[in-house]
């Protein structure tokens, strides 16, 4: 890799860092390309390398990131680019890691924010790593609630009344320093995320991303660096990890993989600290699928089966039914039937169970008769059980709710693609012209995708006069 011209002063900081953690130059090198493994990158430094940087030559791009969390791994305490001395020119490519305390989680999650409201595009083209998904998971499955979250004594504020601001009508500058966090503000934290929730689902993660990141980083973030009591603390961290998730889920959508697995691993270190054990299991959950969604299907059965040790039996029967149908996702990727079957069958029991009056959580809610049957479709599908996914993809679609847009989307698609399957060309040209011109109107890679991913299967017909046909509506669109 090319490097910066050689400045006249030895980097002293960095080397007293080396003689700190014992590391040998070469040692230093190997674990740098370690670390740049777990994020994507191919780097191939060595001893030689580490030698020119302690002379003062400057690492390019993302390595003096790479540095700084090498030695804040070693040393146990968090160290930055400039503490090594070099430059920090590089946008977050940590966010990975599981923070040790809440303190360093909103630090880190700050951080992601701060950097993805920016003009940081390279951001959004960091690439996914299965790697990543490793120790996020197991620490989580093995750690424990913190134990303190309360910061700060602070005068009381009167709550926010009314509708929650968006970004553009409150300035971080306004919020003081020693801002103590009230339950009015927990409230249009809530709200604000149904707001983007709902945005996202009528027309893309695309749509209001940007608007939600600035929102966290304006908003939220001095709210968690403000001032609270135990109980607020912990409702604050909760509305963070969903918002944090939400903000992942955005960018998955637009398919910023790398940037939607860091926000995930940060929502699920932000629910550890609100002590919502049920709400980290659909953090992994949703881990899992952009597995699914990107073939990995033995890491998103894992994070299933993670997701589900985690919660046990104590979590209510819809939560239960969404762990189990996730991991028959990851089990349809991979083609193992029976496995994906039994997975099904749980899931099917456990929405089963559930009753009117019980205490589901907010973000459960969706789960209904109408996503399982997407859930079951979609996995027919993946399995080339063509008859099957077409029951369950209109049985889906006459349940679900419109407002549920990009979702139904995405199950006409999959009926499309049964009835490709069954040899019902027409009827498969038809529903996937209906979806294209519904993926025109939306800001969601994902949903162009499904499109796409039904045109290669067309490409054995594409002589045919239905395909012809489908192909002069698509290109009508634009």
């Amino acid at each position: 890799m090319t490097e910066r011209p050689a400045q006249r002063t030895p980097n002293r900081q960095l080397a007293a860092l080396i003689a700190e953690a014992g590391f040998s130059n070469a040692g230093l090198a190997r674990r740098v390309d370690q670390l740049g493994l777990e994020h994507g990158l191919d780097l191939r430094y060595d001893k030689t390398s580490v030698t020119r940087w302690l002379r003062g030559q400057q690492p390019r791009g993302t390595t003096p990131a790479l540095i700084a969390e090498v030695f804040t791994r070693r040393l146990g305490r968090r160290l930055t680019a400039q503490d090594l001395g070099l430059d920090a020119c590089a946008p977050v490519y940590a966010g990975l890691e599981f923070a040790a305390g809440p303190e360093e989680a909103v630090d880190i999650v700050s951080g992601l924010w701060r950097k993805d409201s920016g003009s940081h595009a390279e951001l959004r083209r960091i690439a996914f790593t299965p790697a990543g998904l490793v120790v996020p998971s197991r620490d989580w499955l093995i750690g424990r609630a913190d134990e303190r979250v309360a910061r700060g004594e602070a005068p009381p504020r009167v709550p926010a009344q009314g509708r929650p601001a968006l970004p553009q009508q409150r300035g971080r500058g306004e919020r003081a320093p020693g801002h103590r966090v009230g339950s009015g503000d927990i409230a249009a934290l809530r709200s604000v995320a149904e707001l983007f929730r709902t945005l996202d689902d009528a027309y893309g993660g695309g749509h209001a991303r940007q608007a939600l990141v600035r929102y966290l980083e304006h908003e939220l973030e001095p709210m968690l660096r403000g001032g609270y009591g135990e109980q607020t603390g912990r409702r604050l961290f909760a509305a963070a990890a969903d918002l944090t998730r939400l903000a992942g889920w955005t960018s998955y959508d637009i398919a910023a993989h790398g940037l939607a697995q860091r926000y995930f691993v940060q929502a699920l270190r932000l629910s550890q600290a609100a002590g919502d054990r049920a709400y980290g299991a659909y953090v992994l959950v949703t881990m899992s699928r952009q597995a699914v969604y990107l073939s990995h299907g033995r890491e998103a059965v894992q994070l299933a089966r993670v997701a589900q040790q985690g919660v046990g039996g104590s979590a209510p029967p819809v939560v239960q039914a969404l762990l189990h149908v996730a991991e028959a996702r990851g089990h349809g990727v991979l083609g193992e039937v029976r496995a994906c079957t039994a997975s099904l069958v749980r899931a099917e029991r456990a929405l089963e169970a559930a009753r009117p009056g019980d205490d589901v959580p907010h973000w459960a809610r969706f789960f209904d008769e109408a996503q399982l049957a997407d859930e079951f479709g979609h996995c027919h599908r993946d399995l080339q059980q063509f008859r099957a996914a077409a029951q369950h993809a209109e049985r889906s679609l006459q349940l679900r709710h419109p407002g549920f847009a990009r979702s139904r989307l995405f199950c006409r698609v999959v009926l499309a693609t049964a009835r490709l399957g069954l040899g019902e060309l027409d009827q498969a040209c038809q529903l996937a012209a209906e979806a294209a011109g519904q993926a025109a109107e939306m800001r969601s890679v994902r949903a162009v995708e499904y499109v796409k991913d039904f045109e290669r299967r067309l490409e054995p017909y594409r002589d045919a006069a239905p395909v012809r046909g489908y192909r002069d509506k698509v290109a009508a669109l634009g």
